[in-house]
C-alpha cells in the first residue's frame, strides 16, 4: 500500500524514490512485522487466556512437557497478521507471486486453526486427522498453479544444487512434485514445532536465506552471473520473505525458552507452507531440503520410527520421535536441544548459500 501511495509521488519528492527499491522495501517489512509482533504480543497473549486457548500436551510425550499443558496457543495468529500487514504495506500488491503466497499463508492458517480449535474443544492433541489436512492442502496447492499457469508464470523445470546446466522438465508431474514441497515443508515444520522456539528459529533463518535467493532469481544480471535460474517478478517475494523474517523474529521474543506463547498448528502449517511456496516459485525447490535440513531430519525421523516399529513389530531405532524427543530423553536439557538446532541450521543456511558458487 505504502508502494502505490508514495512511490508515484517520486517525480514530486526524490527522497520518495527509495520505495522504489526492493531492499529498502525488504528491510521495512522486516521491521515493521517485528514491530507489530512485539506491540501486540502482550495484549494478543492475554487475550488468548481469556479465551482459555492453551495447548493441549500429549501425554505420550517426554513428562517434563506436562507442565506446558494450558500455555497459551495459537500464536500463530499473531504470526500471520504480522507477516500479512507487513507485506501490504510494503510490497507491490500487483505481482502475482504475492498473491499466491498470500492463498497458501491465508489457507494453511486456516486448516491449522481448524485444527487447533478442535483440540482445545476435545481437549485432547487430536484434532483434524492427517488425511483431512492433506486433501485440503492438495487443493490449495492445484488452485496456486492453475493460477500460474493461466498467467504464464508456470515452469516446470527443476533447479539442481551444485549443477548449473542440469534443468530437467517435470512437465505435468511438477504440479505434484510442487505438492509435495509445500505440504511436505508444511507438515515438516509442524513435526518441528514440539520445544519452546524450536521451530521459530529455523523458520527465520530459512525465511532469510530464501529473502536473498528470491532477490537474486529476480534479478537478471545476478541471475545470469551466478547462473541459477532467472524468474522474472520473483524479486518481490523477497519483501514478503522479509515480513516472514520480522514477524518470526518478534514472535521468538514471546516463544523462547520459558515460552510464554506456542505457535499452533494455525502457526507451524502456515509457516513451513509459504516456506515451501517460496521454495517452488523462486525455482529453488530443491534447495529446501538443504536450508530446512533440521525440518527435514524432524519429518524424516518420524517416518523411521514409525516405519521400523511396524516392520520389527514393536522396536525402536529413536528412544522418541520426532529427534528432539530422543536428544531430551538422552538427558539433553530442552534449551540445549533449541539453540543446538538453530547452530545447526544457521550452518545448512550457509551450505546452502555457498551452493550460489559450486556450480
Amino acid at each position: 500500500m505504502l508502494y502505490h501511495l508514495l512511490y508515484p509521488l517520486h517525480v514530486h519528492f526524490q527522497v520518495l524514490n527509495v520505495f522504489r527499491y526492493i531492499t529498502f522495501r525488504t528491510i521495512y517489512a522486516a521491521v515493521t512485522a517485528l514491530a507489530i509482533t512485539l506491540f501486540l504480543g502482550p495484549w494478543f497473549i492475554n487475550k488468548i487466556k481469556e479465551l482459555q486457548f492453551g495447548q493441549v500436551v500429549r501425554d505420550d510425550g517426554p513428562k517434563s512437557h506436562l507442565k506446558k499443558t494450558g500455555t497459551p496457543s495459537m500464536g500463530g495468529l499473531l504470526i500471520n497478521f504480522a507477516i500479512i500487514s507487513s507485506t501490504f504495506l510494503w510490497a507491490d500488491l500487483t505481482n502475482l507471486y504475492i498473491w499466491v503466497c498470500m492463498i497458501i499463508l491465508v489457507g494453511f492458517a486456516a486448516i491449522g486453526f481448524y485444527d487447533d480449535w478442535l483440540k482445545i474443544r476435545k481437549k485432547s492433541s487430536a484434532g483434524l486427522a492427517g488425511r483431512w489436512k492433506l486433501a485440503i492442502q492438495a487443493v490449495l496447492v492445484c488452485v496456486c498453479a492453475v493460477i500460474l499457469i493461466k498467467s504464464g508464470h508456470w515452469d516446470t523445470r527443476l533447479s539442481v544444487p551444485f549443477f548449473k546446466n542440469l534443468r530437467p522438465d517435470l512437465g505435468l508431474f511438477y504440479i505434484f512434485f510442487a505438492f509435495l514441497v509445500v505440504a511436505g515443508s508444511s507438515n515438516a515444520v509442524n513435526l518441528t514445532d514440539g520445544l519452546d522456539g524450536l521451530a521459530t528459529g529455523p523458520f527465520v533463518i530459512s525465511s532469510a536465506v530464501y529473502t536473498l535467493f528470491c532477490y537474486l532469481a529476480g534479478h537478471s544480471g545476478l541471475a545470469q552471473y551466478l547462473q541459477i535460474p532467472y524468474v522474472p517478478g520473483v524479486g518481490e517475494l523477497s519483501v514478503f520473505c522479509g515480513a516472514m523474517v520480522g514477524a518470526g523474529l518478534g514472535f521468538l521474543w514471546y516463544n523462547s525458552y520459558p515460552a510464554e506463547i506456542f505457535m499452533g498448528d494455525v502457526g507451524s502449517l502456515a509457516m513451513g507452507g509459504i516456506l515451501g511456496i517460496v521454495a517452488v516459485l523462486s525455482k529453488q525447490e530443491i534447495l529446501l531440503a538443504i536450508v530446512g535440513g533440521v525440518f527435514v531430519a524432524e519429518a524424516v525421523s518420524v517416518l523411521m520410527q514409525v516405519g521400523y516399529f511396524k516392520a520389527t513389530k514393536g522396536r525402536r531405532i529413536f528412544k522418541m520421535a520426532p529427534l528432539h524427543h530422543h536428544f531430551e530423553m538422552l538427558g539433553w536439557p530442552e534449551p540445549k536441544v533449541i539453540v543446538r538446532f538453530w547452530i545447526i541450521s544457521v550452518l545448512l543456511g550457509l551450505v546452502a548459500i555457498s551452493t550460489l558458487k559450486l556450480r
